[in-house]
C-alpha cells in the first residue's frame, strides 16, 4: 500500500500523541487533531507560520529553541522532558523531535509529546490519585470485557482521576457506535477551573477533578461510565437515558441534588462553590458517527458557556440544527466597549443611551432586559416601561461599584427591599454596577436573570461596568 496523503491524514489524526511538524526556521507548518485538542484550537491556522516563542507557550524557551536547533542539525531526541503552558496552567511534557529530509537536505523537523503531568503528580505523592473503577466493574461492559485481560488496569484509567482515561473513553465510544448501541455522550467543563488553581494551588484543583469525577461516575455506576478528557473536561457516557424526557429528568437531578455538581469544597486555605457546564447528545437519535457526535456536545456545551455557564445543554435538531458555533462566539471585550461607546455617543440622555445599546447587552450579557434605579430609588425596566419596583435600600448592597452574585443571599441581608422586588418579579440571580462621577453615585444598572445560580463571567462584569462609566460621564 502507497503511503497516500489520505492515509497519512487517518494515521497522524487517530494518534493520541500530539503530532507537529516545523521548517527549517522552527514555524509551524501543520498538527495533527490530538495538538488541536490540548491546545483547544479549532483549527492550525492560529499557529501555522509562527514558532513556540510567537505562541509563547514556555516560561523559559531556550531549552526548546536549543533542542529544536540541535535536530535541524541533523540529530534526533527521544522523550526529553519538559514544560509548557496549557490554558494558563504550565503542564510537564515528554517530547520526542527528529530531522525531516528531502533530497536528502534538512527541511524541517517532525515531533510528538504527551502530557505526563498527572502521572508525575501521583507518583510524587503530590495529588489525591484513586481508583474508580475496578476491573470487575469495567468487565460489565463488553468492549472492555475483551481487552481488559490483555492490557494493564493502569494504561485503561487515567492516573489521577481514576476514571477513563482519553483514549480509552473515545475506543469505548466508537465500539458502541460499531454495535449500534444507544448511549447519550456527555462532555463536562468544570466551571472557572483556572481561578481555582489560580487562588488555591494545584492541590485543590486537582481535589476538585478526583472530587467531581468519581461522584458523576458514581451517578451513572450500572449504566454508564465516565472518563477525562482532559484538563478540566470530563466525559459521560450514558447507556440507560437516551430518550429526550429521560434525559431532561437525568440532569435535572444531576444539578439540582447539590452531589456532583454545584458543591461547596474546602481547601484548607480557602473555599469555592464549585459547578460544570455541560453538552449533551445521543447517538443514533442525533448523530451515527463519532466525528458528528462529538461535534454535537462540543457545540453544545460551547452554546451552555454562552448562556452563563453552570448550566447543561441537550441537542434537540429543532432548536440547534442551524446554530453556527462561529455566530456565536464571542468578540473581543474591547470590541464591544468600542461599539458600546459610539453607539451611545450617538444620543443624549440617559434612557435613550440605553435603548440605543440593549440589542448589543442583550446579546453580549445574554439577558432579555436591563434595570435601572435612579436617585429616586426605583426600579425600573429599559424595555418594559410599565416595569417600577422598589429599590431604596439598593446602597445598603453597593460597597463597591460593582456587585455580582450567583445567588440572592447577600441582597436579602444587605437589602431586603430590593430583595423584595427581585424575588416578586422571578429573579434569581443579579449583577450590579454603579454609576458613579467621582465621589457622586446618580444611580444603578441591574442584570437581573431568572436562572437561578448563573454565573457572572469576567467579561459580562466588564461591560456592564464600562456601561456604567459611560452613563456616568
Amino acid at each position: 500500500m502507497e503511503m497516500s496523503v489520505e492515509l497519512f491524514d487517518s494515521i497522524i489524526n487517530t494518534s493520541q500523541d500530539c503530532v507537529f511538524w516545523k521548517d527549517k526556521d522552527r514555524r509551524f507548518l501543520g498538527v495533527n487533531q490530538a495538538f488541536l485538542d490540548f491546545y483547544g484550537f479549532e483549527s492550525a491556522d492560529v499557529l501555522i507560520g509562527k514558532n513556540d516563542e510567537d505562541m509563547g507557550w514556555h516560561s523559559d524557551p531556550e531549552p526548546f529553541k536549543q533542542d529544536e536547533l540541535r535536530v535541524l542539525s541533523g540529530k534526533s531526541t527521544y522523550k526529553v522532558q519538559g514544560k509548557c503552558f496549557i490554558r494558563g496552567e504550565e503542564r510537564d511534557i515528554v517530547a520526542s523531535k527528529r530531522p525531516l529530509y528531502e533530497n536528502g537536505e534538512i527541511v524541517g523537523l517532525v515531533g510528538s509529546f504527551v502530557d505526563i503531568t498527572d502521572v508525575l503528580r501521583r507518583k510524587n505523592g503530590l495529588d489525591n490519585g484513586q481508583i474508580v473503577y475496578t476491573i470487575d466493574k469495567l468487565r460489565k461492559f463488553s468492549f472492555f470485557d475483551k481487552i481488559i485481560d490483555g492490557i494493564s488496569l493502569d494504561e485503561i484509567l487515567d492516573p489521577l482521576t481514576g476514571v477513563i482515561s482519553r483514549a480509552y473513553s473515545v475506543k469505548f465510544v466508537r465500539s458502541l457506535i460499531a454495535e449500534r448501541k444507544p448511549f447519550t455522550f456527555t462532555m463536562f467543563d468544570l466551571d472557572n477551573f483556572k481561578f481555582i488553581n489560580d487562588s488555591f494551588g494545584h492541590s485543590a484543583g486537582d481535589s476538585v477533578l478526583t472530587t467531581v469525577s468519581k461522584r458523576l461516575a458514581e451517578c451513572v455506576d450500572g449504566f454508564g461510565l465516565v472518563g477525562r478528557f482532559g484538563g478540566d473536561e470530563l466525559l459521560m457516557i450514558d447507556l440507560k437515558h437516551t430518550q429526550k424526557d429521560e434525559k431532561t429528568a437525568f440532569f435535572e437531578k444531576l444539578y439540582s441534588n447539590s452531589v456532583a455538581l454545584r458543591i461547596t469544597m474546602d481547601f484548607g486555605n480557602g473555599g469555592s462553590f464549585i459547578t460544570g457546564t455541560a453538552g449533551s447528545a445521543s447517538f443514533p437519535e442525533d448523530a451515527d458517527n463519532y466525528n458528528d457526535l462529538f461535534g454535537l456536545i462540543d457545540k453544545m456545551l460551547y452554546i451552555g458557556k454562552n448562556k452563563g455557564r453552570n448550566c447543561y445543554t441537550i441537542y434537540d435538531a429543532e432548536k440547534h440544527k442551524d446554530i453556527e458555533v462561529s455566530k456565536i462566539a464571542r468578540r473581543g471585550v474591547f470590541t464591544d466597549m468600542h461599539k458600546l461607546r459610539r453607539i451611545m455617543e450617538k444620543s443624549e440622555d440617559f434612557k435613550h443611551k440605553l435603548q440605543a445599546v440593549m440589542p448589543l447587552l442583550m446579546e453580549i450579557l445574554t439577558i432579555h432586559d436591563l434595570y435601572y434605579v435612579g436617585e429616586d430609588g426605583r426600579m425600573k425596566s429599559v424595555m418594559n416601561r410599565s416595569f417600577n419596583g422598589d429599590a431604596a435600600d439598593i446602597a445598603n448592597l453597593m460597597t463597591d461599584d460593582l456587585f455580582s452574585e450567583n445567588t440572592l443571599d447577600t441582597v436579602k441581608k444587605n437589602s431586603p427591599v430590593l430583595y423584595k422586588t427581585l424575588i416578586s418579579n422571578g429573579f434569581e440571580s443579579a449583577l450590579i454596577a454603579r454609576i458613579r462621577k467621582a465621589y457622586k453615585v446618580s444611580g444603578y444598572l441591574i442584570c437581573a436573570v431568572n436562572r437561578s445560580l448563573r454565573i457572572w463571567q469576567e467579561n459580562e462584569c466588564a461591560v456592564l461596568y464600562y456601561v456604567a462609566g459611560l452613563l456616568a460621564e
